[in-house]
């Protein structure tokens, strides 16, 4: 019984084998590898390290340089674009609240006289009057 066993036991495993080296592609050569590294670099789809990672896929470019200067003047009027830290966020050249300097004094001459206006840590939180 344990010769039966062992047989059938041996005969699958070489028919496991057998399958399993069916379904391998044959090895490339080291000079296809080579070639194939050499197309990826020029393609620019090899990358080495984590700054280029993922890879840039190359695209086609759909505006011209004239039409990005015009939509960098654009911003830069419109008030999106800035340069540097200290002007991060982009604030809007137009104001979303609509109050003109004045409306916003009066109302902060108003918020101090009322004691609604507070500044520093020792007068936090405003004390109601």
């Amino acid at each position: 019984m344990k010769t039966l066993a062992t047989t059938l036991l041996l005969s699958l495993a070489l028919a496991g084998v057998g399958a399993q080296a069916a379904g391998i592609e044959q090895a490339k050569s080291s000079a296809q590898v080579a070639t194939e590294l050499q197309q990826a670099k020029a393609s620019g789809q090899y990358t080495f390290g984590e700054l280029d990672y993922p890879p840039a896929q190359p695209h086609a470019a759909s505006l011209s340089s004239h039409d990005v200067q015009a939509q960098l003047q654009q911003a830069k009027f419109s008030g999106q674009y800035t340069f540097g830290e200290l002007e991060y966020p982009p604030v809007s050249a137009v104001s979303a609240g609509g109050k003109s300097r004045a409306d916003v004094q009066a109302e902060l001459s108003q918020a101090k006289a009322s004691g609604q206006y507070t500044f520093g840590e020792l007068e936090y939180p405003p004390i109601a009057r």
